[in-house]
């Protein structure tokens, strides 16, 4: 059995892959990072480790938008990820990944190949907008309306379901990333300081925890040095009204979409929020705003496609079941 390797879901994601073993749970939540070295291009590091060995290396990204980006860096990146988690190098695994709705039959087939080249024995996929609802904790059992956004690293997507098919999705590239960088614009506009990309990752989660204020550390240009700054969390949802509002049009689109049956139930039942840019601060109240329907954050949101995935693993069945998906 060591030898065929466990049954395992991954949720590659730009930003994060978390991998769920069959009644285990979640053991593996890194960076979706590949580090190689300046001069020779040679990887030198991945996921957790390739982010602690800091400057000296280039990093890479090699997912965007659940799919591979650089088809031989993510092809090393999963099958470290997949050796990681069997601690044994001939480990095949059975895997279930998450498929985009916006995907193409060339996508599908290159997230087939780079799986099976990683090692895989069997490769099964769900649609991400329902791994994103099994994950969330909805039921599908029944025909009525459920609606789930997730803001990703490079892009947001917005799916309606009825039971347990799509019935709309809409996405847009506009997702934590863009966050993060309205977030350093605003920094360096009114204090003349440059944020990294983690500092702004964590300011824009801190802004969500409910206080007024924050601290991050920020570089000046001029001197290099480092200087503790404190920015009112106000102002960080205004600087980032333009993201937020791309978000939102995308959503309002999608529902348009909807019958007026599935609509009603929509503004009954409301909207699930999931992934990292679920956490920030004054959106949930946006979209309330725009979508005139209740809008919940989903108890573990950065966990919600790995936890629906994972339901797929401890259930294999459930995929056949799943009407929008295709094994």
């Amino acid at each position: 059995m060591r030898l065929l390797g466990r049954d395992v879901a991954m949720d590659l994601g730009a930003a994060s892959t978390r991998i769920y073993v069959r009644r285990k749970g979640i053991v593996l939540d890194e960076p979706s990072a590949v580090m190689c070295d300046a001069r020779t291009g040679k990887v030198i590091g991945y996921g957790a480790e390739a982010a602690a060995l800091g400057p000296g290396g280039h990093t890479c990204w090699p997912v965007s938008g659940g799919l591979p980006a650089d088809i031989e860096l993510a092809r090393r990146m999963i099958r470290h990820f997949l050796r990681k988690v069997h601690w044994h190098p001939y480990a095949r695994p059975r895997l279930v990944l998450a498929l985009p709705g916006d995907s193409t039959p060339i996508d599908r087939a290159a997230l087939f190949d780079v799986a099976y080249e990683a090692d895989a024995r069997t490769v099964r996929l769900v649609p991400h907008a329902l791994a994103v609802a099994l994950g969330a904790g909805l039921e599908l059992t029944d025909r009525t309306g459920h609606m789930v956004i997730d803001i990703g690293r490079d892009s947001a997507r917005i799916a309606v379901l009825s039971g347990e098919s799509v019935v709309a999705e809409g996405s847009v590239p506009c997702g934590g990333r863009a966050v993060n960088r309205a977030i350093a614009r605003y920094v360096e506009r009114e204090h003349g300081l440059l944020l990294d990309e983690p500092e702004a990752e964590s300011a824009k989660r801190r802004a969500g925890g409910g206080d007024e204020e924050i601290v991050v550390r920020a570089r000046d240009p001029e001197t290099g040095r480092e200087r503790e700054l404190t920015l009112p969390v106000g102002r960080i949802f205004e600087a980032t009204s333009a993201p937020v509002e791309s978000i939102v049009r995308a959503a309002e689109e999608t529902v348009e979409r909807c019958s007026a049956e599935l609509a009603a139930d929509l503004g009954a039942r409301g909207a699930v929020l999931v992934g990292g840019g679920a956490l920030l601060r004054g959106l949930r109240r946006r979209l309330r705003e725009a979508l005139c329907m209740p809008i919940h954050r989903a108890e573990r949101p950065l966990e919600a496609v790995a936890l629906g995935l994972g339901r797929c693993v401890d259930d294999l069945g459930l995929i056949a079941r799943l009407r929008g998906g295709r094994t």
